[in-house]
């Protein structure tokens, strides 16, 4: 196949179309009146809540907006003024209160402590990967910074148990989240609206039964740069286009990049969909402007992510 930067460019107004067909007829099949979009303040879910919107009508979308304590601030601005711009039935609820009664926050602090004695609640932090995965080889091996009140920051890498104990204490936010969407579409008799993108969704960077945890996912084929596409033939609010993509899990600002992917978006569709469509680096090199050895590093990246993740994307075994 040919591949070229304008790979990854699509017929929004077609796209639009599909994708509400789509809806429409798992609302159907599902016999479900409505549909319940979790708003993050981020794109991938208010792209989500507008092509509900045109599929099912207005008022047959609901808007569930869920920070917690360590939410950045602008998450529940931007989710809220999403939700004003299309008319949403919308509701906040702050599941802060939840999340402290299951021990999030006690349970992974405790752990953080193993590795900083002086961490305290008054601090912040961030997990991330090493920088610049094309630059140069660096295993996936997650860091944890903290940092105090005087802005002193320390950083340090995790092993396999603590890191495992802040993942598991940190993903009780998705899980969480999940169980209200789940609480109203019921109540309600809609259908939960998933908001992964492509992208997420192959590398595993989503939670199972958290994020991943939903009726349907309309976006799920559509990477990360096709969503901003159609997020702006939208027309999505203006701030959340121009945020930076977040998991907006931690305390302290962290990027996807930063996080989990470990270069830019723009780069890394592309690359991802070299990948999977299996064109040569050397294609790849001359299409792009990069080295061959940066873009096998990439794709050995994404093949490990690909294969860890691979649970995620399967309905548990069992001998049916």
């Amino acid at each position: 196949m040919k591949f070229r930067k304008e790979s990854l460019e699509i017929d929004c107004r077609k796209e639009t179309e599909r994708i509400t067909n789509f809806i429409r007829q798992q609302a159907l099949a599902m016999r479900r009146e409505g549909a319940v979009v979790g708003l993050s303040g981020g794109v991938d879910s208010a792209l989500s809540a507008e092509l509900c919107v045109r599929a099912l009508g207005r008022e047959r979308v609901f808007g569930l907006i869920l920070p917690e304590r360590e939410s950045n601030p602008v998450s529940r601005e931007y989710a809220i003024k999403q939700s004003e711009k299309l008319g949403l039935r919308a509701e906040v609820i702050d599941i802060s209160p939840t999340l402290e009664a299951i021990g999030t926050y006690s349970r992974r602090d405790e752990i953080i402590k193993k590795v900083f004695p002086e961490f305290d609640p008054s601090f912040k932090l961030k997990l991330s990967l090493p920088s610049g995965l094309l630059a140069k080889d660096a295993l996936n091996v997650f860091s944890l910074t903290v940092e105090n009140e005087r802005g002193d920051r320390k950083s340090a890498r995790l092993n396999k148990e603590t890191l495992h104990g802040v993942i598991a204490a940190t993903n009780t936010k998705q899980r969480t989240r999940m169980l209200y969407l789940y609480c109203y579409a019921e109540k309600m008799g809609d259908l939960v609206c998933g908001t992964t993108n492509r992208s997420e969704f192959v590398q595993g960077y989503f939670v199972k039964y958290g994020d991943g945890g939903v009726d349907i996912e309309p976006i799920a084929h559509l990477y990360k740069m096709q969503v901003y596409q159609l997020a702006r033939h939208l027309g999505v609010v203006e701030e959340i286009l121009e945020r930076q993509p977040s998991p907006d899990t931690f305390s302290l600002e962290t990027s996807d990049e930063e996080f989990y992917f470990r270069m830019p978006y723009e780069v890394l569709d592309l690359l991802l969909y070299a990948w999977e469509h299996k064109v040569t680096p050397e294609q790849v090199s001359a299409a792009l402007g990069l080295r061959e050895d940066q873009v096998v590093r990439a794709f050995r990246d994404f093949q490990a992510k690909f294969l860890a993740t691979r649970p995620l994307r399967r309905m548990p075994p069992s001998l049916l």
